[in-house]
């Protein structure tokens, strides 16, 4: 049967019923104490109710620092200073830290414990959307500050918040249940998107992968084979019997030499999870064979792989000796996960010049400073301006102290 003949008539992607208890299991909380040992060091910090209270209330109010200085507000900066400011008092008074303390602090040890640089995530996101309004343009965060900013200003953030039981097959029908919101830090690395891939299970069969980032990088191409049997040895060795639903999408981080997996996060076979280079009507009905023993698939697939040395020793994962007068054709009609990669000649591969995110990258002081008119958009510029350039040198004057 064709894909058109499988699709004609839809009216909508055939996704299985997605539950609230799927989301759940996609949480960081909920899958990191099972996959600790294959995923970057992070530490989780339990959030309490008034720290979520926080998250959701409108403005960014940041608790004082020590290196805090009042001198920074004056009348003339038009950054620090309004209406508002005469009464010194009040502003001395505010810090919403101060019902959640005990939080704060664990989250100033954490960071310290993490070698002083952290990237922030809730339970299922990352304000990767907000990174526009921090001073090194990335997630790096070295002061809990600057998770502050970075959480209070980030629209993912606010849909685990808010919306993440959205679209399940069982939100009118059962009561949301209690989530553990946890703020998770982990230690900052550099990592090289290039070699970052997401991969799709259906039926707890690898079905398909495909970069992350989707740039072209030409030596991918003489490493597909050795990526592809890397990671589907990883997933049935860690996650095919482990992960408790039978379909779902994990991200996974190969690095040089490319023979060790890390797990990074894990997300729902739902819309709301973005297939990248493949389309989820492609995923739904994807024809896959069913599967073989393991131990069966895992021998011709590693003939497969390299057939052009005669001389492999694969005894160690033959059962059978008399493999070898199997019928070839046999042989090369056993199924693989297809790996996608973006290529030179792809218009994807030079359609990436709008940066990532953008969409959510205007807040609505941009927004009303460019409908006031060219004026009114210039000053803004120029107090954001000011407003970075005093963050930097905030920075350069806490590493001289330390």
């Amino acid at each position: 049967m064709s894909t058109l003949d499988m699709t004609e008539g839809l009216r909508e992607l055939p996704f299985p019923p997605v539950t609230k208890q799927h989301i759940l299991n996609c949480s960081y909380h909920s899958w990191h104490p099972k996959y600790r040992a294959i995923t970057p060091k992070a530490r989780l910090i339990p959030l309490p109710p008034a720290f979520l209270d926080y998250l959701r209330s409108d403005g960014i109010i940041l608790p004082p620092e020590e290196t805090d200085n009042p001198a920074w507000s004056d009348n003339d900066s038009g950054i620090f200073s309004g209406a508002d400011n005469n009464d010194e008092d009040e502003e001395e008074a505010v810090d919403p830290s101060a019902n959640w303390r005990d939080t704060h602090e664990a989250i100033e040890r954490t960071i310290e414990e993490l070698g002083g640089k952290v990237a922030p995530k809730l339970n299922w996101s990352a304000p990767k959307d907000a990174t526009w309004i921090a001073a090194t343009n990335s997630m790096e965060c070295q002061t809990p500050n600057d998770i502050y900013l970075l959480l209070n200003s980030s629209d993912f953030v606010t849909h685990d918040l808010a919306h993440a039981f959205d679209d399940t097959a069982d939100q009118s029908t059962t009561p949301d249940p209690e989530i553990a919101y946890h703020l998770v830090l982990r230690k900052w690395i550099t990592l090289n998107p290039s070699v970052e891939f997401r991969c799709f299970v259906r039926n707890r069969r690898l079905i398909a992968l495909c970069q992350r980032d989707l740039n072209h990088f030409d030596f991918l191409f003489n490493m597909q084979d050795k990526l592809r049997d890397t990671i589907q040895d990883f997933f049935d060795a860690k996650l095919r019997d482990t992960f408790p639903d039978p379909n779902f999408t994990f991200d996974v981080y190969v690095p040089p030499p490319h023979d060790k997996v890390w797990v990074i996060d894990f997300n729902p076979w739902a819309i709301r999870t973005d297939p990248l280079i493949f389309s989820w009507m492609e995923l739904l009905i994807m024809e896959v064979p069913e599967a073989a023993a393991p131990e069966q698939e895992k021998t011709v697939r590693l003939r497969i792989a390299q057939p052009e040395v005669p001389n492999r020793e694969i005894g160690e994962v033959v059962a059978d000796e008399d493999d070898e007068d199997s019928d070839e054709d046999d042989i090369e009609e056993v199924w693989q996960p297809e790996f996608r990669l973006v290529r030179s000649d792809d218009p994807e591969a030079y359609g990436f010049a709008t940066p990532q995110y953008s969409a959510h990258k205007l807040p609505k002081d941009v927004v009303d400073a460019g409908s006031g008119g060219g004026g009114q958009l210039r000053e803004f510029a120029l107090q954001w301006e000011q407003a970075q350039k005093l963050s930097k040198q905030q920075r350069a004057e806490d590493s001289e102290d330390e």
